[in-house]
């Protein structure tokens, strides 16, 4: 079957899918060695699925993951999908179901067949055709994928059962009731069944640093791969780069790599390359390439891989950030998703892109985000130049309320899980300038700061390039005895006039003392503002304007405050 009628095929199985239908059966098709690498497939399952709540949590024990057993009951509702939109459930917290069904195409039983949900909140337990394909328990903003391609059925449809938990969990991060925003249970971002060969990679991590004397670029790569097949493989890595505005290729490596796959098994490849004159990536001129990694045994051409990456070395130089060499004060703002009470969390792109073109019009090139981000958010911010920080989502002091010397050990492990996840998933994004570890955790606290100390240790284990730090809110006595000094930077919430009494004299002092305390680190301002959280501050913008202003002269004047992040 050629291309281009493979491709009608599966738009059209896509379509009878999302509706509950059979597709008719393809005729068994010729094989044909591809003379190219074929890139993985990527079939929707947004749309609608089946829908119903289990606050007794029984559904498992009735089988609610068999298709003759899903509960007559069930409506039709559409995925990304958050229950916390709908009146009746806006304060639920439990179980709940979804269910679906889906054809494939007879081809596929030669390939990898996975399914990739990029987020549910905040526990998911996926059944295909009655039988267990996998969990993804207690992280609630990475994505995940499972292997099904053997619980797939080639004759006939397929049934995808989802069970969702957004209970309030002590052993999660953010731990319990914790965190001050909402918890959207649901399937909230898209989902994809991924169609890739026996033998394919499924990540690639890239580091491009550039040598801004000669102008050149160091690319160092590693490229991991999977061999679901029985019998060992046995190639070669090839690379490309391709300069993604103009489409032409910058480089090439035929055989960069050799390597070897046993059956069952996964490995990785190392590369290394020289990109000439590379453009580098700014908030101004935020330049992308596309590196394209494809595997070949020998006989034929198999997998091709696709990542978008950005040159650039973002720094601390005494007490400033440095972008590409040039210094640089950043301000920006930080937009909490979920926030529009039609979507919740189950954002759509359209809102995405509705929310950060604002940021970008005013001129906010620096943002930090209190958890995981959407694909989407990051791909935007590369696009257009935003830089972001991203965070596992560890909020509040009462994260390590009980807690003797050390943090509990499955709070510990849940984070280093969370953050090992976040950074897999997005370290080639060029937006991303630092890792956020934690939030307002009382880092002066022993449980929190050995929390924190680990976190640092294992991302710098993870990503040894990309800077590392945590807003604190324990910065106002005793500053040198937080654990933001063990940071690359000092990120400081503060809210002098609404959360703290006192105005800009009390701020100034204050920044001053954290400077004395850490005098060769930058200072971020991680958030500031007027929160009119409660009966004593009534809403007004006339006092956030006024807040904003005085608190910016305050900062202006600070030649150590590295950036500003407006809450």
């Amino acid at each position: 079957m050629h291309s281009s009628s493979r491709r009608n095929f599966i738009t059209k199985t896509t379509a009878w899918a999302s509706a509950g239908l059979a597709a008719p059966l393809a005729s068994k098709p010729v094989a044909v060695p591809p003379t190219q690498p074929l890139p993985t497939e990527r079939i929707s399952l947004d749309g609608e699925w089946l829908f119903h709540t289990d606050p007794d949590n029984t559904g498992e024990q009735q089988n609610w993951f068999r298709a003759d057993a899903f509960p007559s009951g069930a409506r039709t509702v559409n995925v990304p999908h958050t229950w916390q939109i709908e009146a009746p459930l806006t304060e639920y917290r439990g179980v709940a179901w979804y269910r679906r069904t889906f054809d494939v195409y007879p081809g596929w039983q030669q390939s990898t067949v996975r399914i990739e949900f990029e987020a549910v909140f905040h526990s998911a337990h996926v059944w295909i055709n009655g039988a267990s394909a996998g969990e993804h328990a207690r992280k609630a903003y990475t994505a995940f994928a499972f292997d099904v391609t053997n619980l797939i059925q080639w004759d006939r449809p397929n049934t995808i059962a989802v069970r969702v938990d957004n209970s309030f969990n002590e052993h999660m991060l953010p731990r319990g009731r914790s965190s001050d925003w909402a918890h959207d249970g649901g399937i909230y971002r898209p989902v994809h069944l991924l169609i890739a060969p026996k033998v394919f990679l499924d990540r690639v991590d890239v580091d491009a640093l550039p040598d801004l004397a000669s102008g050149n670029a160091h690319l160092d790569i590693v490229a991991s791969a999977r061999n679901t097949g029985s019998q060992p493989w046995k190639g070669t890595v090839s690379l490309a780069v391709i300069d993604d505005a103009t489409g032409l290729n910058v480089l090439t490596q035929h055989d960069a790599a050799n390597l070897t796959i046993a059956p069952g098994s996964a490995a990785n490849a190392k590369l290394t390359a020289v990109l000439p004159k590379a453009k580098l990536w700014h908030f101004d001129r935020p330049h992308l390439y596309r590196l394209e990694l494809s595997l070949a045994d020998g006989l034929a051409p198999s997998h091709l891989f696709a990542s978008t990456f950005g040159v650039r070395r973002f720094g601390v130089k005494n007490t400033a950030f440095h972008l590409n060499g040039e210094r640089v004060r950043l301000m920006g703002v930080e937009r909490m998703a979920g926030s529009n009470p039609e979507f919740g969390m189950a954002e759509p792109a359209e809102w995405i892109e509705h929310d950060h073109d604002d940021l970008k019009n005013l001129n906010c090139i620096f943002t930090r985000v209190h958890w995981q981000q959407d694909r989407r958010v990051l791909d935007y911010c590369d696009r257009h130049g935003i830089l972001i920080q991203t965070e596992v989502p560890t909020w509040g002091p009462d994260t390590f309320k009980g807690m003797g010397e050390q943090p509990d050990a499955d709070i510990m492990q849940n984070g280093i899980e969370q953050l090992r996840e976040m950074v897999a998933l997005d370290r080639n994004h060029p937006s991303i300038v630092s890792w956020g570890l934690c939030n307002e955790i009382n880092g002066q606290n022993p449980p929190a700061y050995h929390f924190a100390e680990n976190m640092l240790q294992e991302a710098k284990r993870l990503d040894p390039h990309r800077l590392c730090s945590y807003a604190s809110h324990s910065l106002r006595e005793t500053p040198g005895k937080d654990v933001s000094g063990r940071m690359d930077f000092i990120e400081c919430n503060e809210y002098f006039g609404s959360w703290y009494p006192g105005g800009p004299a009390d701020l100034a002092r204050n920044i001053d003392e954290i400077h004395a305390a850490f005098p060769d680190k930058p200072i971020v301002i991680s958030e500031y503002g007027y929160c009119a959280c409660t009966a004593n501050r009534p809403e007004g913008d006339a006092r956030r304007r006024e807040i904003l202003s005085a608190h910016d002269a305050v900062f202006h004047e600070k030649d150590y405050i590295g950036g500003l992040i407006f809450f």
